[in-house]
């Protein structure tokens, strides 16, 4: 098990990082990752399924730009609800013209009775990731547990795609046993497609 402190120490490293893209740069490197994201699913990459995302908090990438597209190739689009620290996340639809509201956190999400996902796509985000295609969050667990929920059973159910700052590279992210390995990450700069 991974040192509780060192792995803090990489969290507050990793979020200064990120803290310091300028803002200029951010919907440039958005449209660089939807436009990579666009060409997985070209080459058939993707699933056709629903795909998951998230509302951006803070400084994390907007994957926004992504969602609209895989919306428009037709998938359905699914933002996140969360629940109690430590549970895996439920996946609403969302409509960009559809009433949002603030979540557990203050994060914007689909408001109640939107029909419910089950992601077999799912843009993840980070704090930072190494090339192994393990991933650095926030420490609540959340999407840990939705992805082993997700994956529990059935092999190639869902395809984690971390979409990034190419900043937010580590050499080695520090892990556990319980922590998720993606199987894509995108940033403006690259695709890298983890094999396991």
């Amino acid at each position: 098990m991974t040192d509780p402190q060192a792995k803090d120490a990489a969290r507050r490293e990793a979020r200064a990082r990120r803290d310091a893209i300028a803002a200029r740069d951010r919907s440039t490197v958005s449209a660089a990752v939807r436009d990579r994201i666009a060409e997985l699913a070209r080459d058939g990459h993707l699933p056709r399924g629903a795909a998951g995302g998230y509302w951006p908090l803070g400084s994390e990438l907007d994957a926004r730009p992504a969602l609209l597209l895989l919306k428009e190739l037709g998938h359905p689009v699914g933002l996140p609800v969360s629940g109690p620290r430590g549970t895996a996340l439920l996946f609403r639809d969302w409509d960009p013209q559809a009433p949002m509201t603030a979540g557990r956190y203050g994060i914007r999400e689909p408001a109640e009775g939107r029909a419910i996902l089950l992601p077999s796509l799912l843009l993840v985000p980070l704090l930072a990731f190494d090339r192994s295609g393990h991933r650095l969050g926030y420490g609540a667990g959340y999407y840990d547990r939705t992805l082993d929920g997700l994956r529990a059973g059935r092999p190639g159910a869902v395809v984690a795609v971390g979409v990034a700052f190419a900043a937010q590279e580590m050499p080695a992210v520090p892990v556990d046993g319980h922590d998720e390995r993606l199987d894509w990450i995108v940033t403006e700069r690259e695709t890298l497609r983890i094999h396991k």
